[in-house]
């Protein structure tokens, strides 16, 4: 079937990989890891994927919107990180969600909440299921409830655009083509291009607290959020349409990162931007990746706010077409809707031509940088390459995190060697990239890939255990154990040493107050009742 999302892993089924690109990034592979040949684990079949028998029975106020179809259960067992693509890829479904439930009005959300009160279910927010930390997996614990994921792609209207104020009311399961595509005849954008994009919702990005495209300025969902609705099992949050606000704790800050243990989201109002009509893109190399670093602290310090700043190690860049793996690269983008941006591209390329960096080719020759354009649309290939190398019984997966200038070059080194220290360890062979993904004024954020030699049959355990070294060695160094992906399952017992003891008991008491049940999501975030 054309545009049929997989099951077990990332994106449609028919979509197909540059051949030239995959036979490419193979034989990098081969080489950095020392292995002859790469063998693929075949895809699996759905009709091969045997469920459980769902625990409870529905109550007829909720069977018309619920399914405990095959397909259904298995695509919303799992997110997509490393661990999710490789359990699917192999078939393995043992914790499936009893049913999936597609409500179409707040009403049908009530009746859910009031359903699984009775009746000690789990309900688990379901956007676009793009989590990369465990945020949407059915607790697999020896004291199991039943579980319903609540999949809530029927709330996918723009309801109101409003120009006078630049913003709109925009239901939360939208996806992100259709949000865009909703907006773009009216001249506007909500400019926020997470990786995941084209398979999330504007509810999980707001849940998560997600991070976009954009290296600067605007970088966070945060920011764009003027007013949201939550439908919670004590009742509705709508909060106020407001610029600004300093009013007490903000409500909207509360729902944004609360990651589906508060309430489900239903709809927001969201600032928008005009669409930009101006676009120059340019590289420049740096042989030292200290300078390159120090040039990203004078660009973010400069207040040019480029809309994309993205310093590419070597191994990365020459992995993206970006070089031959003998530079770092940072790409450098400027957008606007109302000027040109030579004045902008040029004063951040004086910057970094200052900290050694090589612009090749001059912004001058080329109205764009055809290089940046290649990673674009490497970046957008990048989980389907992962999904293809998983199966192939290798260890990819990442760490993003953030943490200020003056710390950064000790934090660099630290998780580095961690990293690779574990690497050799625990898989014998791999390999660790960096790059920025944004850049402040304060510090960069920081994103580390993995690449390493899998043993067949115990490439999650490897994972585990290197996932466990390098997360607490982002908390020892000062760091952030998320910056963009969000807490989940997996990040939560870093999260709990990063906030402080009092805020987790008053973000439980929140919890137990519009959840008193503890329904919805347990174990993301917070522990506590299960």
């Amino acid at each position: 079937m054309k545009n049929q999302r997989k099951f077990w892993g990332w994106g449609y089924e028919d979509y197909a990989l540059d051949p030239i690109a995959l036979d490419k990034f193979r034989s990098l592979i081969q080489f950095s890891l020392g292995i002859p040949k790469l063998v693929s684990h075949p895809v699996p079949v759905l009709k091969d994927i045997q469920l459980s028998a769902p625990a409870i029975s529905l109550s007829d106020s909720i069977l018309s919107f619920c399914t405990s179809e095959t397909y259904d259960r298995a695509s919303h067992t799992y997110g997509k990180s490393f661990r999710d693509i490789w359990r699917g890829a192999h078939g393995k479904f043992e914790h499936a969600p009893d049913y999936v439930a597609y409500p179409k009005t707040e009403d049908d959300i009530i009746a859910l909440y009031s359903f699984a009160q009775r009746n000690g279910v789990v309900l688990i927010p379901f956007g676009g299921g793009s989590s990369v930390v465990a945020g949407v997996e059915p607790d697999a614990g020896l004291n199991r409830r039943p579980v319903i994921s609540v999949d809530m792609r029927h709330f996918d209207q723009i309801i109101e655009i409003n120009h006078q104020s630049r913003c709109a009311n925009i239901q939360a399961g939208i996806y992100g083509p259709a949000l865009e595509a909703g907006l773009k005849p009216h001249g506007l954008t909500l400019r926020h291009f997470p990786q995941s994009f084209e398979f999330s919702t504007l509810g999980g990005w707001i849940a998560t607290r997600s991070g976009g495209h954009y290296a600067s300025l605007y970088t966070h969902i945060d920011e764009f959020v003027q007013s949201v609705r939550m439908v919670t099992p004590t009742g509705v949050m709508d909060t106020r349409r407001l610029p600004g606000n300093g009013a007490g704790p903000s409500e909207e800050r509360l729902v944004c990162g609360s990651e589906g243990i508060l309430g489900i989201i239903t709809s927001a109002w969201m600032r928008l931007q005009n669409i930009p009509k101006y676009k120059l893109a340019q590289t420049v190399s740096f042989s030292s990746w200290e300078d390159a670093v120090e040039a990203c602290r004078l660009i973010a310090q400069s207040g040019l706010n480029p809309s994309n700043a993205r310093l590419v190690s070597p191994m990365e860049a020459m992995s993206n077409g970006l070089g031959d793996g003998s530079a770092s690269v940072l790409i450098l983008g400027f957008e606007s809707h109302n000027h040109e941006l030579h004045a902008w591209m040029n004063e951040a390329i004086i910057i970094a031509e200052k900290c050694n960096g090589k612009v090749n080719p001059k912004p001058e020759n080329k109205k764009r940088d055809e290089s940046a354009d290649r990673w674009r649309k490497s970046f957008l290939a990048a989980p389907y390459l992962r999904d293809e190398f998983v199966r192939m019984g290798c260890v990819m997966e990442t760490f993003e995190t953030a943490v200020t200038w003056d710390q950064f070059d000790r934090f660099h080194k630290g998780v580095t060697e961690a990293a690779e220290q574990a690497i050799k360890e625990i898989c014998g062979a791999g390999f660790v990239t960096c790059r920025f993904t944004h850049i402040y004024p304060d510090g960069p954020a920081p994103y580390y890939t993995i690449i390493a030699k899998g043993q067949t049959g115990r490439e999650l355990d490897q994972w585990d255990q290197i996932k466990a070294i390098v997360s607490q060695k982002l908390i020892d160094l000062g760091g952030t154990i998320t910056h963009h992906h969000a807490v989940g399952k997996d990040h939560q017992p870093y999260y709990q040493q990063q906030i402080t003891e009092p805020f987790h008991r008053g973000l439980s008491a929140i919890k137990s107050e519009l959840d008193p049940h503890w329904i919805l999501n347990p174990g993301v975030l917070i522990k506590g009742k299960q």
